[in-house]
Order: C-alpha cells, then structure tokens, then sequence
C-alpha cells in the first residue's frame, strides 16, 4: 500500500480521474491517505480521517511510508487562525487556512507560523463556527474560501478533535438523538430532510433557536420545531428532521 500527503493549501478531489470532473472533497495542508489506485497523471486516495474517497492529481500529493502515515493517524493539532503562513524549506511563504493538519509540517520540512487548537471543549465548537462566517458556500468545499453544509460541521468538530464522517446523510447516523429541540446545547448537530425523507443538510445549533450553517454562505438563522426560518426571506429554508448531542 501507498501513502501521501496533501502539501499545498487546499487541492479538489474528484469523482473522476480528470480536471473537469465533479469535486466531491477538499484535502487541506497536511491531510494524509491511502493510495488506493494509481494512473499515469492521477491517484485514487482514501483520506485517513474518513475514509472519503476520489481522485487527486499526482502532482499534487507527497508519498509517504506506512510508518510515518500510522504515526500521523494518532495526531491531533491544527491551525485555528483564518489564515496562516508556512515557511517551506527553500524560505518560499505558502499561506495555509484554518483546520491544516500540522504534524505534516515536519516531514514537508515547513515552519509554521499561527495559533494552533486547545484541549477539546464544547463551548468552543461555536467559537471555531463563527470564525467561518460569511464564508461563501461550496460545494465540496472544506476551507473558509468555500465550504459546503456538512464540510463545515466537520471542519468544526475536527479543530476540536472530534471525527465527523464527511456527508450529512452519514453525519446523521452519529451521537445520540434529541426528542425535543429544547433539549439541545450549543454545539449539537441539526439535520435536515427533503421531502423523499432523504438527509441533506446539517447546522450547528446555537443558543436561543439560533443555527449557524452553510445555506447560500454561513449564515446564522432561526430554528424551530419545522426547520430553519429564513428571516430575510420570511420563509422557512430547510425542514427539521434529529438534532443530534455528538459530544
């Protein structure tokens, strides 16, 4: 088996081996994974954090041996500052956003210069949500330069140091279930259906009904026992399905 690491900023992975193809996830600096299938220009991975696959331009990876990757595995430490700098080892500045996976750093031979995470609270996982406000929404996206609904609840969580699966429909099925939305804490999960009954959107709950997601960008909205209510619009937004206490 092979293994790599992501050394630049933020790189697409794709559905497909080609540059128009969908992009399905974003690997950020120092995210490490399996080399599952290899082309000529491309690279089928399975990123180590969950289990996500698709594919990656070759030149845009870092190999690595199984020692260093199942020793990167037990780490924990990322970047929490919007935008950080990494001196590379020719003394070149590469910018890296919030969330880089930083014990890559030291095998790309890269200085990092920026504030990194804490010991995991609660509280502080709608601290991290706020630092993505505004942020424009993605599909696929997981940095602050565009993210998609449950990139962000995953970005979130993982600062904190807490696995998330990557889809929504996936995130639904961990932590425990709430029966009433006043049962819930700053920092719960709310998920959302379509009228197929099908999981397709996920916000973090905040105090007083309000969510923080990423609906257009991430906005904060009221949320009730029907859903999100879209103040600007007078409309509700998304219908209310399980809100979810992962932590």
């Amino acid at each position: 088996m092979l293994y790599g690491i992501c050394p630049l900023s933020v790189v697409p992975v794709r559905a497909e081996a080609s540059d128009a193809s969908e992009m399905v996830t974003q690997l950020l600096y120092g995210d490490h994974f399996e080399i599952i299938e290899t082309q000529s220009k491309w690279i089928k991975i399975r990123i180590a954090f969950d289990g996500y696959e698709g594919w990656l331009d070759k030149k845009q990876a870092f190999e690595i041996d199984e020692v260093i990757f199942n020793n990167l595995t037990n780490e924990t430490t990322y970047s929490t500052d919007l935008l950080s700098l990494m001196t590379t080892a020719s003394g070149q500045l590469m910018p890296v956003c919030i969330g880089s996976f930083l014990p890559a750093s030291k095998i790309l031979k890269h200085q990092f210069d920026g504030a990194t995470n804490k010991d995991f609270s609660k509280n502080h996982l709608v601290e991290t949500a706020m630092l993505y406000l505004n942020s424009p929404y993605l599909w696929g996206g997981k940095s602050p330069f565009g993210i998609d609904c449950s990139g962000f609840t995953q970005m979130v969580y993982k600062i904190s140091g807490v696995k998330l699966f990557r889809d929504s429909s996936e995130q639904a099925k961990q932590g425990q279930a709430l029966s009433f939305i006043e049962e819930s804490e700053p920092g719960d999960l709310a998920f959302f259906d379509n009228e197929e009954g099908k999981i397709i959107h996920v916000g973090i709950m905040m105090k007083d009904n309000y969510i923080i997601h990423a609906h257009g960008h991430v906005r904060i909205d009221r949320i009730d026992h029907s859903g999100i209510f879209n103040t600007e619009t007078g409309r509700y937004s998304h219908n209310l399905r399980v809100i979810k206490k992962i932590v």
